[in-house]
């Protein structure tokens, strides 16, 4: 039988900064049975040029892009109820820095898991910082290539932090033709490890055959409402698809089996009445 599919529920920034709105995404992860949640912490004036944040932006914050990026960021406070809801709900919660303020900021929850967004994946000082804790890290990979993700996982090898590239296309939401789902087996292959699948289509048809093909993680964006504001929403799966998404994957891990072919106790009483010639 296939090992069970880590299941990460990406809340990321489809909280649109409203507190109690996160908690009701993480009740419905550790209602789905999902194994975590995942955040994005960013320090705004880090991540963003002073160009970019004046730019202007319509948004329910204001009318720049500064207004709209701090209006989605969380506070230490917050991030306490986070860690403290979590810890009610027996769920794991996780966050992807764009930063390494950030991540320094993270590590005061002394969390389990690190996050490496597809973005972020050549800023090299960032996976230092990461790879330092030694704590194990889902790689995303969307927007990159080979000699790149090279690159990223040599980092983690170097400082022996355990590692889990995730196969991604950083389309939102993806069409489902450019999944390319054999990149799990081409990563698999390449890195001599488990291969976890981030994705970004509308449907679950798509994260079920990447567990078929052998992915050991599976991170989707969750919402409550798909036409709430935000760029993520429409690449999110509510509260009925994430459901739909775990109980699948589950039956499916179950039916995966484990390679060996036999003959079943439940198949001896059909041998005994249909076979009628056995001159093998």
């Amino acid at each position: 039988m296939k090992n069970k599919t880590f299941i990460i529920a990406e809340i990321g920034i489809n909280h649109n900064g409203d507190i109690n709105l996160a908690k009701e995404m993480i009740d419905a992860a550790a209602e789905a049975d999902c194994d975590a949640v995942k955040f994005q912490k960013r320090t705004i004036n880090t991540v963003y040029t002073t160009e970019e944040l004046d730019q202007k932006r319509e948004s329910p914050w204001g009318t720049t892009n500064r207004d709209q990026k701090n209006g989605l960021e969380f506070t230490k406070e917050n991030y306490d109820e986070i860690n403290k809801h979590c810890a009610e709900k027996d769920i794991a919660w996780l966050a992807s820095a764009w930063d390494t303020e950030s991540q320094l900021f993270l590590r005061q929850y002394n969390l389990d898991y690190n996050k490496i967004a597809s973005a972020m994946l050549t800023h090299r000082e960032l996976l230092e910082t990461v790879a330092e804790e030694g704590k194990k890290t889902f790689i995303s990979t969307g927007m990159s290539t080979l000699e790149e993700i090279d690159k990223a996982i040599n980092i983690f090898k170097e400082h022996k932090c355990p590692f889990e590239p995730m196969h991604c296309v950083s389309t939102y939401p993806m069409d489902t033709e450019d999944a390319n789902l054999y990149t799990i087996k081409t990563l698999r292959e390449r890195y001599d490890c488990n291969v976890g699948y981030s994705g970004h289509e509308t449907d679950v048809a798509t994260s079920i055959a990447a567990v078929v093909l052998g992915a050991t993680s599976l991170e989707r964006h969750i919402t409550l409402n798909r036409a709430s504001y935000g760029s993520d929403q429409a690449a999110s799966l509510e509260t009925v698809g994430l459901n739909r998404l775990v109980r699948t994957v589950r039956s499916v891990e179950n039916q995966l089996g484990d390679g060996i072919k036999r003959i079943i106790p439940a198949e001896e009483p059909v041998l005994a009445k249909l076979r009628r010639v056995n001159t093998l």
